[in-house]
């Protein structure tokens, strides 16, 4: 599954924060972004599980044990979702092959009753990321982000708490050694 790093941001890329980002709400995130442009971006982390089952916010789910993840620090009260589905309404943006942002979360829910959706392709976020218009490359400027191309593979068969280290092994040999840096370098 190894990949070459991309400089630059767009939908469908994900964004692999520098072992040393001191912001906690992206400290050894990976980012699945699902929007670029002059006007800013938008991507939900993949790799921090949210403190709730879905079935505990929505009534009709309730007993599911379908897992929740936190998007990131931007209207956390919100529900998001990215998927490997087609067909899952008009709602739903193709962001790279095979991904999929958003859907007819009415659609969602009767096929989560039905069993007719496979859940092991979709993950669910509270909140999202946003960064601003030139924000995200300000930040890419100052090397907080790498860049690689998103993969449903990553994004939904690797185990959250494996996300970062298995992104930053994809980026090549020359990035290998980023998955060993101390969380606190100062402590080493």
């Amino acid at each position: 599954m190894e990949t070459t790093q991309t400089n630059e941001p767009a939908a469908g890329r994900l964004l692999i924060s520098d072992p040393f980002l001191r912001d906690p709400n992206f400290s050894r995130t990976v980012v699945c972004l699902c929007a670029h442009s002059e006007e800013g971006s938008v991507g939900f982390v993949l790799n921090r599980p949210y403190q709730q089952q879905l079935g505990a916010l929505i009534p009709d789910l309730e007993g599911f044990d379908i897992p929740l993840y936190y998007g990131g620090p931007v209207e956390q009260q919100t529900l998001h979702m990215v998927h490997a589905i087609e067909n899952l309404g008009t709602e739903t943006t193709r962001i790279g092959e095979g991904l999929y942002w958003g859907a007819d979360f009415e659609l969602i829910v009767e096929m989560i009753k039905a069993e007719a959706i496979d859940l092991d392709r979709i993950r669910f976020f509270m909140g999202y990321s946003g960064w601003s218009a030139g924000q995200l490359l300000t930040e890419m400027e100052d090397k907080s982000w790498l860049v690689t191309p998103a993969s449903a593979q990553l994004i939904f068969q690797t185990p959250a708490s494996n996300i970062w280290r298995t992104a930053v092994l994809t980026l090549g040999e020359q990035f290998h050694p980023l998955v060993h840096y101390p969380l606190d370098p100062q402590l080493n």
